[in-house]
Parts: structure tokens; sequence; C-alpha cells
């Protein structure tokens, strides 16, 4: 929670658990939160979190009336991976593997859930986050693409057609990308979906909601991004963080053919192309490290520190924390002319299974981890 007064831990099974993260004790189990395995944990403030699920709905807790949900949200036909939350706006951003991004009112939630629309759809979808400034909206997919939709405006619901795109280095050509009618055949691991019946032409992407010197709202950006070692092979994306001040983004990649992972820092390269077909290429690989690879096909989420000037990463059954340099500088401080290698900072090892997932207090100098077999480690420094 915001306030660090609660960790809360998302089971494979049906579960949440609660635990005070300074005292280490076991304060609730939410034994049936769902009717399938608990993806995802979100807080919206202090007291209110969201839930997602494999039985494909959200559910809404209040920390002070942990007997029953606030509400369920119903609107997802798959698996419920993702959970965002706009604090200016209220609004709540789910997506899942239906391919759907959904965005849910929480100004107007009853009993019965929150008034709720899509937003956006794309195949093969994997993760999706908004920059802390809500200016971005960042999607991965599991066949190797990374979407991003600029100057986001998530009020505009985006139906098929209705968003430009800007062409971006190392993807296909725009016919690839696209598909070519509604029931016509569709290019294999394309991301988007478009009703033009032909390649995207000037006039598409040029469009009357495009400010001058800018992008139009919800401008879409199609990234296959630069892995290492995954040129011809391709990779998929599997875990996607953004830096706390909106300056990069963190992606974890394993291979298609599973044999290699890695975990890569991207640094935002803001302006708008001079022309709306120009390449823009928002994104520039400054960092990577090659991981362990312990545990083929489960996935593994790292993170960013507070501060954004470390990452936290599964590797094997433990983490590590690695850095931009060897003291632990900010990212716009050591920028590399080159993708640089990060620096691992140190290494902690306690659990007995593959770890999964990893995350930083948001407010206190600790760490959490969580492994397959269910066990959570907390680890504080020894000043």
């Amino acid at each position: 929670a915001p306030c660090r007064s609660v960790l809360t831990v998302a089971c494979e099974q049906t579960e949440v658990l609660l635990f005070d993260p300074i005292s280490s004790k076991h304060i609730k189990t939410l034994s049936e939160a769902h009717e399938d395995c608990v993806n995802n944990i979100r807080f919206l403030d202090n007291r209110l979190f969201a839930t997602c699920s494999d039985d494909t709905t959200i559910a809404l807790w209040d920390l002070r009336k942990l007997n029953t949900k606030v509400c369920t949200l119903h609107g997802h036909t798959s698996w419920v991976k993702n959970i965002e939350y706009d604090t200016n706006t209220r609004l709540l951003v789910t997506s899942g593997f239906d391919g759907n991004v959904i965005i849910w009112d929480t100004n107007r939630c009853t009993e019965d859930g929150c008034p709720h629309k899509k937003f956006f759809h794309t195949r093969f979808l994997m993760r999706m986050r908004l920059t802390p400034d809500c200016s971005k909206m960042l999607i991965s997919t599991s066949s190797g693409y990374l979407l991003i939709l600029h100057d986001l405006d998530l009020n505009k619901s985006l139906e098929v057609g209705s968003y430009p795109i800007l062409r971006a280095r190392r993807t296909t050509s725009s016919s690839d990308i696209t598909s070519s009618g509604s029931s016509g055949p569709r290019a294999v691991g394309s991301p988007c979906h478009q009703n033009n019946s032909g390649p995207l032409s000037e006039k598409t992407l040029s469009r009357p909601s495009q400010r001058e010197g800018g992008s139009p709202r919800n401008s879409l950006e199609v990234l296959t991004p630069e892995v290492p070692g995954e040129r011809d092979r391709g990779n998929c994306i599997t875990s996607l963080q953004l830096h706390p001040k909106g300056w990069a983004t963190l992606l974890r990649c394993s291979s298609n053919t599973d044999d290699q992972e890695w975990t890569c820092v991207y640094e935002f390269q803001e302006g708008a192309p001079v022309r709306p077909v120009s390449p823009r290429c928002s994104l520039r690989l400054t960092h990577c490290i090659e991981e362990a690879n312990v545990g083929r096909g489960y996935i593994k989420e790292l993170c960013f520190s507070p501060d954004g000037r470390m990452i936290s990463s599964p590797h094997g059954f433990g983490i590590r924390l690695l850095g931009f340099d060897a003291h632990c500088s900010e990212l716009v401080d050591c920028l590399p002319r080159e993708a640089s290698p990060l620096r691992e900072i140190r290494s902690l090892y306690s659990h007995n299974d593959v770890v999964l997932t990893t995350k930083f207090s948001p407010t206190h100098c600790q760490i959490a981890s969580g492994c397959l077999s269910g066990r959570v480690s907390l680890y504080q420094p020894k000043f």
C-alpha cells in the first residue's frame, strides 16, 4: 500500500494474503477472493485496492471491511492480468488475455459494479502499463511487439480504425502490421486491428485531431524492441514496468525458443516526428543483462526502486539488485552512447523455488520477493 501499512500477495489459487511488512506478521487471508488464480493487485489509495483473476473478473476491496468485496467488475472474456489506475480521473484500467484494455469509472461505482468501456484491443496482449503522468500507455505482446499510445486520452474510446499509426524502427511495413480487411488474411504476429482495406496512407495518418507541433491524441507507435542475442529468433516480452519518473521502460524478454532471458532498459526519446509518416522511434536501448533463465515458461515480474536508481530482478532462487553503474547513479547521469550492461549490486537468495516476483516498498528500505512454492521473503539493509 502507498502508506506501507500492508503488503498484499496475489496467489496462484484463489487467495490474497495480507501482511504487516514491518513486523512480517500475517494479517488476514482472503481465501476465496476469486474463483481462479489471482494475478495482480493494485492500490487505488491507502485503503481501497483492486484484484484481478483468471476467473475474468476484477474485484474492489476496502481494507476497513475485508469480509466482503466492495464490488465485482465483469467485462473481460479471458484471464485478467493487469490493473492500472489514473489518480487524476479515478479511472481504473485493466487488460487481459482477451486482448482488451477496459476503462472502469470508479467515480460511479456501486455494489453492482462500475460503468466501463472497451478502450483498445490488440492480439497477443501480455502486459499493459501507464506512465506515471498517464501521458502514455505501453502494451507488450507475446509476439515481441511493444505498442505505445502517445498523448493518452482515456476518455476517448478507441474503436477499430480510429487511431493513427506512427511507423517506427524495426517494425515491418504498415501493410504487414495491419489487417488487409475484416474478413481477409492477417499477418502472423500482427498486434494491431484496423479496418482499412489497404496499406496506411499519409491521409490516414494525418488526421484533423493532430495538434500543431505534436502527434494526435492516442496516436499508436508500433515497435519491435532491440534485444541482445535475439535478432534472428524473435522474442516474447513477458514483463513490462515503467521508471517512476517516466524516463524509461523496463522489459523482461525471453526468446521464442525459451533458451534465453534478458532484462532491458529503454530510454524514452521525446519529440514528435517531423511528418506524421516519418519514423518516430521513441525508445532507445541503454542497458541490458542476461538472466539465469531458471524456471522456463514462468513469467518473472521485475521492478524499479522508488527513486529509479536500482532494479530488482528475479534470478533463479533469489533476486539480483541491478544498477546503471556501480554507484547506483540516476539513469540520466549515466546514459551511454551504446547499450551497456547493467551492474550487479548484490544478489539475495532465500528461496527454495523459482522466484517469480519482486517489489520495493514505496516508502521504506525494504524489498519483497515471492517464489513458485508460495514463500514470501522480506529484505531490509543493515546499516
